[in-house]
């Protein structure tokens, strides 16, 4: 006698949850971020709010799953928030002259090859795959890149230290984030191989 194959566990879509209510909270604060920087000229306060939504990355993940509250929504819904912070910071400091067009356009270009070819295997039907280790990594280390490189331009003391702490975060950041999107191929390419069977 043989068992039927066990299906994968599919969580429940449950948008109203506590951690997608916190991602929510941390992506209402990105017109702040905004705000502070353009409307009220203020450098260190936009650095300060988008080293705090950066840092606090981590928190509806963990609540998620701690208190046994991941969904499916949240699954699409967090790391859509997630990119459209890091896309707001990335282009708000090259606008303001904070961040060389090198740098922003090299993280730019990254994030928009990694959402073209996920829209684009959506469409054909492949399951949306978890990020890897690498591009959480780099992720992490360039959230933290534009804050300080932004407070790096402010006229704080520190702000000669805060620009070398943004350079120490945001190359390493932006070499692991073109390594994790380069490591997405063959991971993509596996992905569409098991949906057309």
């Amino acid at each position: 006698m043989t068992s039927e194959p066990a299906t994968p566990e599919r969580t429940e879509w449950r948008p109203f949850t506590v951690p997608n209510a916190i991602t929510f909270v941390r992506l209402m604060c990105v017109p702040v971020f905004v705000w502070l920087l353009f409307s009220r000229d203020d450098r260190v306060g936009a650095a300060v709010l988008l080293a705090a939504l950066g840092s606090t990355d981590w928190i509806d993940g963990w609540f998620a799953r701690r208190f046994d509250q991941v969904s499916e929504f949240g699954k699409i819904f967090d790391p859509s928030a997630d990119r459209l912070m890091m896309l707001t910071a990335v282009i708000a400091t090259w606008v303001d002259g904070s961040v060389p067009a090198w740098f922003a356009f090299l993280t730019l270009l990254r994030e928009g090859l990694v959402t073209v070819a996920a829209l684009g295997l959506g469409a054909l039907g492949v399951e949306r795959f978890d990020v890897t280790w690498w591009g959480k990594t780099g992720t992490f280390f360039l959230m933290f890149a534009y804050p300080f490189l932004l407070g790096g331009a402010s006229t704080l003391a520190s702000a000669e230290w805060l620009r070398a702490a943004g350079w120490l975060c945001g190359i390493p950041g932006l070499v692991i984030s073109w390594y994790a999107a380069a490591g997405y191929v063959p991971i993509a390419r596996e992905a569409l191989r098991e949906s057309r069977r």
